[in-house]
């Protein structure tokens, strides 16, 4: 069986070498800096999480504060930690489970998610963009 070649070059049927499939605006995208701003305050207060997390996981385990990781963590995260210390009261002895850590874990969450509601709810869009 043969085949015929096909013609090729500029007067050739088919799609041009200049043609393209993709359908793309020169408009700047709305809402990009809505999605932005609630990406950055996202990933701050994601942050703040992971290191009260660490802190909570090394107290739990009895973690040597008197390592360079572990003081650092410590000194990091004091000051998120302090307004929560004596909401409740902790048992006598070595803490085991540090109470105030899982309580300011807990408000951070809560304050990003009241943060990212705001910054929707003052510029009346989702983070969507709407052609």
């Amino acid at each position: 069986m043969t085949t015929t070649p096909q013609p090729t070059g500029a007067g050739a049927p088919g799609p041009s070498r200049n043609a393209t499939n993709v359908n793309v605006s020169t408009e700047p995208a709305k809402g990009g800096s809505i999605w932005t701003a609630s990406r950055v305050i996202a990933l701050v207060f994601t942050v703040l999480e992971v290191l009260l997390l660490v802190r909570f996981t090394l107290k739990l385990l009895g973690a040597n504060a008197d390592q360079a990781f572990v003081s650092a963590i410590y000194g990091i995260t004091e000051p998120l930690v302090a307004p929560f210390r004596g909401i409740f009261a902790q048992p006598a002895g070595t803490p085991v489970v540090e109470i105030a850590t899982i309580l300011s874990v807990i408000f951070f969450v809560l304050l990003a998610a009241l943060i990212v509601a705001i910054v929707r709810a003052v510029t009346g869009k989702r983070g969507e963009s709407n052609p």
